[in-house]
């Protein structure tokens, strides 16, 4: 289909734009154009928001499409979107913008960029491109991580925890002693929750993370963590988009199961912080098989087989996601704030980022 699509593009499509454009069109611009016609970001606007006030709909296509611009052309802030809408009219008409004075305010798009926010177009757009494109294939391995993404706002202060009144003794409690039952771990409650609900008890504020780089150093970001199941050819089949202090393994199930629902795959691979007996068991229910790096808190480490070590370096492709996202698509400038707008600016990125994976791979 993307093979069919690409050939149209450049018979059709390309020649008619360039006898509309006084201006060459540009290898990026043809980039831009392809990916467009691929995530057909417009198709998921629902009308009825803007029937009845405001601009009209077709303004808010051409807003839509300008952010996924934004994100092929990884401009930092919407202010640098806009001054290129303004010094280059191919950019402009591919947009759907006409005139120059039909480009909206920084204003105006700031609000459509709220109203994209509330509604979860791109998530919209990223569910669709992986119903039509990965939906019918059988994937070998999913590529479970998770990035660190740098926000623009205060992190949110820690409760402080409630000082224990009385302390309690060790072993059976006394003949009439009624003790509270010690309160399930997020983890194994997750096994037997729908994936809706468990992501209710997951954090999404703004707060402060930490991890070890590839020397073994600590490292700080006050921000959120995002966190993406991907695919052997390198395309994203699920994200999630949690606090910056949550561990990778409590989101793991969760997701394992919202893919599970998309895609048929065989394997799930993921690295030594999701080594928990909870996800080996969801993983075999799901009818998978989990190859996870086992952690050395556990004392001796029985290393995996040579069958197994082969798999695991599929695991690469999620690396390499990540870092196209943050160096191509925008990851690493995140300028707005709260979950759900960091979620749609990041996700713009990642369907820039997905039809751009699927030319790859036809070369």
């Amino acid at each position: 289909t993307i093979s069919w699509l690409k050939t149209k593009i450049q018979e059709d499509l390309f020649p008619h734009l360039r006898k509309c454009f006084e201006d060459p069109i540009t290898e990026k611009q043809k980039q831009l154009i392809t990916t467009l016609e691929i995530v057909q970001v417009e198709r998921h606007i629902t009308s009825h928001l803007y029937q009845w006030m405001g601009r009209p709909l077709e303004d808010r296509h051409a807003v839509a499409r300008a952010f996924v611009a934004k994100a092929v052309y990884n401009y930092g802030t919407t202010r640098l979107l806009i001054e290129a809408l303004h010094t280059m009219p191919n950019l402009r008409m591919i947009c759907g913008f006409q005139k120059k004075s039909d480009i909206p305010s920084e204003s105006t798009f700031s609000r459509a960029f709220g109203e994209f926010a509330k509604s979860e177009l791109a998530d919209k757009v990223h569910k669709a491109l992986v119903k039509e494109h990965l939906s019918g294939e059988l994937i070998g391995h999913i590529s479970k991580d998770s990035t660190a993404i740098e926000g623009n706002e205060r992190p949110k202060k820690k409760e402080a925890k409630e000082e224990k009144t009385e302390s309690k003794k060790r072993g059976r409690p006394k003949k009439g002693e009624i003790r509270e039952n010690k309160e399930d771990k997020r983890i194994n409650k997750q096994v037997k929750q729908r994936p809706s609900e468990a992501l209710q008890d997951i954090p999404t504020f703004c707060d402060v993370g930490c991890k070890k780089n590839a020397h073994g150093y600590k490292e700080t970001w006050i921000g959120y963590k995002f966190h993406v199941d991907t695919s052997d050819s390198g395309l994203p089949v699920t994200t999630v988009l949690t606090s910056a202090s949550l561990h990778d393994s409590q989101v793991a199930i969760p997701m394992m199961k919202m893919t599970t629902d998309k895609v048929t795959y065989l394997y799930d691979l993921m690295d030594s912080a999701y080594d928990a007996e909870p996800i080996y068991e969801v993983s075999k229910a799901l009818g998978h098989v989990a190859i996870i790096e086992k952690n050395p808190r556990r004392g001796d480490v029985i290393p995996m087989s040579p069958a197994e070590t082969l798999r695991y370096n599929e695991r690469t492709v999620a690396e390499r996601f990540n870092s196209r996202l943050k160096g191509e698509f925008g990851g690493e400038t995140v300028m707005v704030r709260g979950h759900k707008k960091v979620k749609l600016h990041l996700m713009f990125g990642v369907i820039a980022l997905f039809a751009d994976q699927l030319l790859k791979l036809l070369t």
